[in-house]
Formats: C-alpha cells, sequence, structure tokens
C-alpha cells in the first residue's frame, strides 16, 4: 500500500480520490483550508494553506505519491500555477510521483489537432482565464520540471464536475492526450476517481497526459 497525499482533499475531485484510495487500504492524507463535514474513516486529514510552502512541506514529507486536486479559481486564481510549481518541486525531492486532476480543455479532439483550448469560442468569456491558468499547467509548467519528477495529469470529460456528480458504474476508458470521448462526454466523479487510483497503484504512465471517460 501507498502513502498518498491529497492536496485540496476535500473538493470534488479530491474527496472521491480520497475516499476510492482510503477503500483500498492506502494510508491517505488529505490536506485542505477545512475539514469535511463527513471525513473518511481512516483518512488523515490536515488543514492548511496551499499557498504556505512549510504547510505542504509537512504533508509531502514522507508520501509515496502526491495528489494535486486545485482548482484555478477563487483564492487560487492568481497563484494557482505558482503552488503548483512548489507542490512539483517538493514531491521531487521527496521522490514521490506527482497525479494531477486536470481538465479538459487541455486535450485534443483527434491526434495532432489543436487543444480544445486554443479556441473559447463557444465558451463564456468569463471562464477563459480559468481555462487557460489550468491547461498551462500541463503545456508548459509540467514538461519543464526536471527529468527526475514523475508526474501524471489526469483530465477528465468534459461534463465533470458537482453540478453534474452522476454515479458509480465502474468502468471508465483512459486515452492519452487526445479526448476519448472527442464530443465532450461525462464521468462521474466516483468512476474517475476509479479510474484515477487504478493510475497510481498500475503505474503504467511516467511524464505523461491521459484521460478519463466513459
Amino acid at each position: 500500500m501507498s502513502r498518498i497525499t491529497v492536496i485540496g482533499g476535500t473538493g470534488y475531485a479530491g474527496s472521491a480520490i480520497v475516499a476510492e484510495a482510503a477503500s483500498r487500504g492506502h494510508e491517505v492524507t488529505a490536506f485542505s483550508r477545512s475539514r469535511p463535514a463527513t471525513p473518511v474513516p481512516n483518512v488523515n486529514y490536515v488543514q492548511g494553506d496551499a499557498t504556505d510552502e512549510a504547510a505542504l512541506s509537512s504533508v509531502i514529507s514522507g508520501a509515496d505519491v502526491v495528489v494535486g486536486a486545485l482548482a484555478p479559481r477563487g483564492r487560487f486564481a492568481g497563484s494557482f500555477r505558482e503552488v503548483y510549481r512548489t507542490i512539483a518541486r517538493l514531491a521531487d525531492a521527496e521522490g514521490a510521483a506527482l497525479f494531477i486532476v486536470g481538465g479538459f480543455s487541455s486535450l485534443r479532439p483527434a491526434p495532432g489537432a489543436p487543444r480544445y483550448v486554443e479556441d473559447l469560442s463557444n465558451v463564456p468569456a468569463e471562464f477563459h482565464e480559468e481555462i487557460r491558468t489550468a491547461a498551462a499547467l500541463v503545456i508548459e509548467d509540467l514538461p519543464a520540471t526536471p527529468e527526475s519528477l514523475s508526474w501524471v495529469f489526469v483530465s477528465p470529460a468534459a461534463q465533470f464536475g458537482a453540478a453534474s456528480p452522476g454515479e458509480r458504474r465502474g468502468t471508465y476508458r483512459v486515452g492519452d492526450d487526445v479526448a476519448v470521448q472527442p464530443d465532450g462526454g461525462f464521468i462521474s466523479g466516483a468512476d474517475y476517481a476509479l479510474g484515477f487510483v487504478d493510475l497510481i497503484e498500475k503505474g503504467s504512465y511516467r511524464r505523461a497526459h491521459v484521460n478519463l471517460g466513459y
């Protein structure tokens, strides 16, 4: 079993990943600013600020796997990429693998095609900066990290989030940076977490962009 630290462990994706990993017997630490209303049994909940490097270091220390489940909005709107640069540096120093909850727009509809993020004409303007910031992680920042860091950026289908949680089907498909559902598609939080923890356990990808969908 692995020691897994989930940064943003009480958010939509993070809490699902925490629950899935804990159910399989992994030693899970969930790091966030607040505790959940209903804690998952056998999970170590640590309250702290992800912009505080000392706090991040304390929960990344000793981890085998670090999961980043932060969103580039709200209090992270201006610091998102810098926070992830810090997380990546600390994970690399610890020798931990880094898995990041990504976004759909960084994917491509077909091999070699432009990424969805390159044409946001059908997306309300107020979301453009958030989408571009999230995509920049896998387009620019992660590839620039030292080769010693093993990272996997895991994009869900387009319809993924608290507004459409769906139900657990116990199935999913894995793609690379080409969307397995080019029209956007959907995946529930539970099945995204199922696939995410499977990726951690199998360890088949390194410095890779993958996609989970139905």
